[in-house]
């Protein structure tokens, strides 16, 4: 049963990078890119293959118009959309639907 929660404010979100918001219990890592539509992307911030919680510090931009961000520790891309490794098909993320509902911003688990 999936359940939709108030992650953090508007204003805790940097333009065009990350932030990790935690929701029962799970690490998220949020993108606010204000030039994209939808305005912001949720996945998972454990990185699979570098084993650490820090997708939330990578950087974000695109690999043949798909959004992505970087790992900061060995640099794969996982596309923010789909959770997709770009490098590796067979590893991926969890994504959340995100949405902003005036100043909240709202994940569903």
């Amino acid at each position: 049963m999936s359940q939709i929660l108030k992650i953090c404010e508007q204003t805790d979100l940097v333009a065009n990078s990350g932030i990790c918001a935690i929701a029962e219990g799970q690490q998220i890592a949020l993108f606010y890119l204000p030039k994209e539509t939808p305005l912001v992307y949720a996945i998972g911030n454990w990185d699979p293959i570098g084993k650490a919680n820090v997708l939330s510090r990578g950087m974000v931009g695109d690999i043949n118009q798909r959004l992505v961000v970087a790992s900061p520790l060995y640099k794969q891309h996982f596309d923010l959309q789909t959770g997709n490794c770009i490098e590796d098909s067979a590893i991926s993320v969890p994504v959340y639907h995100v949405e902003l509902a005036g100043d909240e911003v709202l994940v569903t688990l």
